[in-house]
């Protein structure tokens, strides 16, 4: 797919002069999403078994009410003037949606988060606030004005006694502009904004982010408690420090601590081991997907999935997966699992799927026939691919 992008800024330019420096305005960036939802489909999903969702009401200035899903029909009878719902995951109800994760291809597949998308009627808001994650805020349906104010950090103060965090004071704006279907507005991580609904409106967020830095360590911790860590660890080299005064014995010299931090950073720098363990435990951590996957009721079928590659079907990446790859040696991880029992087969074709590539029979076949027996490599890719379908990793499309 074409980048969603001005036709005067290249993937390139973007992440030079935009990414996390500045917003930028893309007027019918993407077109695509237009006509695939309509308010009422968005309030019907948000009371579906399994959605995670949030109805925020905004009775004043100074009083909000927030409800989580599961949300039921009775949640939407006797509503303020104000309000929005919310629903997470949406890549993961709608493949045609996900499909428009590859307009952002310029961003690496690690960084995304989930396709979030929020209903107003006129005048509904989340209120002014920033977010800890990059996002491309989307028009689906409808009209919203946003305003893009000051850069936040963690010691901007947010109203107090509030169920969501927002604040009133957005320093100088320097964004005001409605968007209409199809427009999209990049906001970088930590800029505080504030969008109102012009009109009954869908505006869809997709958001990026890097990980956290305390799922990255728990991953840390649980790789190296499962497997032997060899990193040729030699004593700690720590002299006693004279000093003009006698030191108490029950006292931890901070000296000492800090040179045993020193001497334990050096020697994991220095360990190719570590270096091995630490790429797999953020590989694991970035591929993670903070959703759980909806369970298929039908499972595929290797016949089947052969006849519709014939009739012109074609392999993609399901979106709602969060699919990468390691190189030397290519390792495959999707959905925060390393796929260690892959064949070199396997693991390739996975690559070119995680890098947005399509496969048709053509492709595959021109692959399988590098293998030493064809016939059977076939046979049993095609169980392979049923597994990918079956655990949402990979879709068979019609072209």
């Amino acid at each position: 797919m074409t980048p969603c992008l001005p036709d005067h800024i290249t993937p390139e330019i973007f992440l030079r002069d935009y990414w996390q420096k500045k917003p930028l305005l893309i007027r019918n960036g993407l077109p695509e999403i237009i006509g695939q939802f309509r308010p009422d489909d968005i309030i019907e999903l948000a009371q579906n078994e399994g959605v995670t969702a949030r109805l925020i009401k905004q009775y004043s200035e100074d009083n909000w009410q927030l409800e989580t899903s599961p949300l039921c029909m009775q949640d939407f009878s006797d509503l303020p003037t104000y309000w929005s719902v919310l629903v997470q995951n949406m890549e993961q109800w709608s493949t045609q949606l996900g499909n428009l994760w590859q307009k952002f291809n310029f961003i690496p597949q690690w960084q995304r988060d989930d396709i979030m998308v929020s209903y107003a009627p006129k005048g509904g808001s989340v209120g002014k606030h920033y977010d800890e994650y990059d996002v491309f805020l989307v028009q689906g349906y409808g009209h919203r004005r946003w305003q893009l104010g000051k850069w936040c950090d963690p010691s901007t103060e947010f109203k107090p006694d509030q169920p969501i965090r927002i604040f009133d004071d957005m320093g100088e704006l320097i964004f005001d502009e409605v968007l209409a279907p199809g427009d999209v507005l990049y906001v970088p991580s930590r800029l505080s904004h504030y969008g109102v609904a012009q009109d009954d409106c869908l505006t869809f967020s997709f958001g990026l982010r890097y990980p956290n830095i305390s799922d990255l360590l728990d991953n840390i911790n649980n790789i190296f408690c499962r497997q032997d860590l060899d990193l040729n660890l030699t004593p700690f080299n720590l002299p006693l420090r004279l000093s003009p005064t006698p030191q108490q014995t029950g006292k931890l010299d901070q000296q000492m601590v800090t040179t045993m931090k020193e001497q334990l950073l050096n020697v994991l720098a220095n360990s190719p081991e570590f270096e091995r363990l630490f790429q797999h435990a953020v590989a694991t951590t970035v591929s993670t997907r903070r959703y759980e996957l909806l369970v298929p009721e039908d499972m595929s079928d290797p016949d089947e999935v052969r006849s519709l590659l014939e009739e012109n079907f074609v392999l993609q990446q399901d979106n709602n997966c969060k699919l990468l790859y390691t190189e030397n040696p290519l390792q495959i991880y999707a959905n925060g699992e390393w796929l260690d029992e892959l064949t070199l087969l396997e693991a390739e074709i996975l690559k070119h799927l995680a890098d947005g590539k399509i496969l048709n029979l053509k492709d595959l076949d021109i692959l399988v026939q590098h293998t030493e027996d064809p016939d059977t490599t076939w046979q049993l890719l095609l169980d392979s691919l049923c597994n990918w379908i079956d655990d949402g990793w990979i879709l068979l499309n019609q072209m």
